[in-house]
């Protein structure tokens, strides 16, 4: 019976269900009363209409002037005014920056948005790109962790039970003030184990509860016949049942940019592609001389050129990169990342329902592996293993079939999981940290860490993508507190929605439809990725010169991103490389990683329009690109790929442009190329002799006649019976080529296919009378040659 291991005897997990209904229901009686966010009062203050975010040039002058021309407001954010001189001399009596905060992240963007929301005078600088690093590469859930929760009922953790119950609470606030980038979905646990059944029914029922008002939908169980109509694709045999619940998901990479753009429309300063190179000190009067921060240097990527940038205190979110920001305050320093890979992949949208997810909780080495419908394709992991930081890292080969040996475990045998299937593959690090405060140093922090150095570096690190607005609000207090800062008042990030979220609703991509005449696929991506944003973005669609659709020019037939976001992307959202766009402006490179080697020369053009770029800079660019790509789940034999080639291809390079057959049968997603397929018809139609489109017993009788073997009934009814799995009393096209994949994948030969002649070796002919050249002999080695072996019989005769 498929999994019949379980985490704990049948008895005791009952036991454990009956008393975690029993908690949840005194938890329910008897929790405070204070607790749950009013959303009525969320903020409905939203950038005008002719609001534009300020240019990356505008930005950086205000990074070198430290912010001196941003003008403070008794309430709200501050106001960038125009910078009247760019080169300044230093004075102890300027208003600079009240923090620098460096990272552009999930983390690094949040803080920026609470620390201008409360007034404060803000910069974020990412070295790479704004969601660069893990803020992109994560399992797109928005959750308060059911793991966790199971953890902290049979471990009796209190500290797990408030991070179940804190990330419950800020999943419903991201869902509110993000709605055009997050929704609830519901994730199914497959049973195969009836004790199970009440078991993860009851967990997640306690889950609901702990949510209180907060909870999206309340879970339920469902038999084996609903389970299967849910989720069609399963496993059927053993299979008693499943429970639902429901989290969250999200487009990650787009909401850090919603961030971004939301922490810009509230005064602060944000500015990719800028590196810290340097922190400065200097003696602090206030604290006795000792050496304190006071600013940074800096490094613009795309141009080389450097400055400083002065602040009254500075914020380390960069994630698992932390420790290289903590020795340029205290070299000898202890590393406190203990980085973790977690690698997922991306399967075609066949693999799983498009409205719900999968969770299993018991793998074969007890990781828990998701299954989620994302972005039109579906994704899967993760892994969870020991790895070195870098910023592209290359996900693993045995992850990668570690993941679909899981995949495997759980799909119907009629869905064939095969490599060839993977369309991009992704490692995501995730910053688990040691707290260097902590009386055990070597033990690693379970949600977050907040830590200042002696030379006042606040660093912030760990966590996880649904906690990141409290992480900011937390961060933030510790700042104010630290550097002595005076905001307008607390956080309110809780009720402010982020840019496109404000006139956003669920049909807005049906009033795209009728004004701009786009596809409603198209006109659906727009809205749930720009939200009202999504005007602007249409605006700039060029003409198909059709019919119908009469705007929206597409990159790829087959995924909605269509050319007219890379101009905005440029315009309206800092995207300076092919890599940000094809990243994290779109999700195209997570989603397919051949068609995003199609449509690399025309994102190159369209952003070298806008940029300026000549021919040396654009060959650079995808040189770039295709070096990220292999990060993507791109061969390392694809880097020979030249822009110039796929751009007189047309974009038709073969399987991801790999010139070595034999290396492209591995990736190649269709079992045969056409040729194959054509001289498999053609098998077909010589071995189906009555041509009903069927090969039953009398076709194999005439083939083994015709062959020189001798035929009966009963040896033909045993062949056939070797691979009519249906029971249909025949074998028609389709089945003929799964039995021609099955030899041609796993060498499994059977009497059937040496009838068939599906031999990689030996060629079908089309003439009769080279079919079974010694039909005509007459000796008795024919007579042995006629018999058809045991081994290829299936030992029917």
């Amino acid at each position: 019976m498929y999994r019949a291991r379980s985490f704990m005897p049948g008895r005791r997990a009952l036991i454990a269900s009956t008393a975690t209904v029993a908690v949840g229901s005194a938890y329910l009686l008897y929790r405070p009363a204070y607790a749950e966010s009013n959303f009525s009062h969320l903020d409905k203050k939203r950038p005008g209409p002719l609001w534009s975010p300020p240019s990356r040039a505008q930005m950086l002058e205000h990074l070198k002037t430290s912010g001196t021309y941003i003008h403070r407001q008794a309430e709200g954010g501050p106001e960038p005014g125009a910078v009247l001189k760019k080169e300044e001399a230093e004075s102890e009596g300027d208003d600079v920056f009240d923090l620098l905060i460096v990272g552009g992240g999930a983390t690094g963007a949040g803080t920026a948005l609470d620390a201008a929301s409360r007034g404060l005078k803000v910069a974020c600088v990412e070295r790479d790109d704004f969601a660069s690093g893990t803020s992109s590469k994560s399992t797109k859930l928005v959750h308060g962790g059911v793991r966790y929760l199971q953890k902290a009922i049979f471990e009796l953790d209190y500290e797990q039970w408030k991070l179940v119950k804190e990330a419950l609470k800020e999943r419903r606030v991201f869902l509110e003030t993000a709605p055009h980038l997050s929704h609830m979905l519901p994730i199914l646990l497959p049973i195969y184990t009836w004790w199970q059944l009440p078991y993860y029914y009851a967990g997640c029922k306690l889950y609901d509860i702990l949510a209180g008002k907060e909870n999206m939908e309340s879970a339920y169980w469902m038999g084996k016949g609903k389970a299967m109509e849910a989720f069609p694709m399963l496993k059927d045999e053993g299979l008693v049942g499943g429970v639902v619940y429901y989290d969250g998901q999200h487009n990650d990479s787009r909401m850090n940019i919603s961030l971004v753009m939301t922490a810009a429309s509230h005064g602060a300063i944000m500015a990719n592609h800028v590196e810290v190179t340097q922190l400065h000190k200097r003696p602090d009067p206030a604290r006795g001389g000792e050496e304190r921060i006071y600013a940074a240097s800096v490094k613009d990527r795309m141009t080389g050129e450097e400055w400083k940038v002065r602040c009254r205190g500075v914020i380390n979110a960069t994630g698992p990169f932390s420790d290289g920001v903590r020795k340029l305050d205290e070299p000898t320093t202890k590393e406190i990342v203990a980085p973790s890979a977690g690698v997922h992949i991306t399967l075609p949208n066949y693999y799983g329902p498009k409205t719900m997810g999968l969770l299993d909780p018991a793998t074969s080495d007890g990781r828990v592996i998701f299954f989620l419908p994302w972005q039109g394709n579906v994704i899967a992991g993760t892994t969870d293993s020991p790895t070195t930081v870098s910023q592209n890292p290359v996900p693993q080969e045995k992850e990668i079939q570690w993941i679909l040996d899981e995949v495997r475990n759980y799909l119907s045998p009629d869905v064939k999981v095969r490599r060839g299937d993977v369309l991009s593959a992704w490692s995501g690090i995730r910053p688990l940290v040691m707290d260097p405060a902590a009386k055990n140093t070597q033990s690693l922090v379970r949600n977050h860490m907040i830590n200042i150095s002696k030379g006042g570096l606040l660093t912030i690190a760990g966590g996880k993508w649904t906690t990141y607005r409290a992480m900011a609000e937390e961060t933030v207090d510790a700042a104010i507190k630290e550097y002595g800062l005076k905001p307008n008042g607390p956080s309110t990030t809780e009720h402010i929605k982020l840019v496109g979220g404000h006139a956003w609703s669920k049909t807005m991509y049906i009033k795209l439809i009728q004004q701009f005449g786009l596809e409603t696929e198209v006109a659906k991506h727009l809205s749930e990725s720009y939200g009202d944003r999504a005007w602007t973005v249409a605006s700039m669609a060029a003409t198909t010169g059709q019919s119908w659709p009469l705007h929206g020019v597409r990159f790829s037939p087959l995924y909605p991103y269509i050319e007219a976001e890379a101009r905005y992307a440029v315009r309206a959202e800092y995207a300076l490389t092919a890599v940000d766009f094809i990243a994290r402006r779109t999700r195209l490179s997570f989603l397919n990683v051949q068609v995003t080697l199609e449509a690399l020369p025309r994102v190159i053009d369209i952003m070298g329009e806008e940029l300026g770029w000549d021919r040396t800079k654009k060959e650079s660019e995808f040189d770039n690109a295709v070096e990220f790509l292999k990060s993507m789940g791109l061969p390392e034999q694809s880097t020979k790929l030249k822009l110039a080639d796929v751009a007189k291809s047309h974009g038709n390079i073969g399987t991801l442009g790999l010139a070595d057959s034999e290396d492209a049968k591995l990736y190649a997603r269709a079992q045969f190329t056409p040729d194959e397929v054509s001289n498999l018809k053609k098998q077909f139609e010589d071995l189906d002799f009555d041509h009903d489109q069927h090969i039953s017993k009398d076709d194999l009788i005439h083939a083994m006649t015709t062959m020189g073997y001798n035929a009966s009934t009963e040896i033909a009814d045993s062949v056939l019976r070797e691979v009519d799995f249906g029971r249909k009393g025949f074998v028609d096209f389709q089945d003929y080529l799964d039995i021609a994949a099955g030899l041609k994948e796993l060498q499994l030969e059977s009497a059937f296919t040496h009838l068939a002649q599906l031999d990689t070796s030996r060629k079908l002919n089309h003439t009769k009378a080279q079919i079974g050249e010694h039909a005509t002999d007459s000796s008795e080695q024919r007579d042995t040659r006629r018999k058809i072996p045991v081994e290829r019989s299936g030992g029917g005769t």
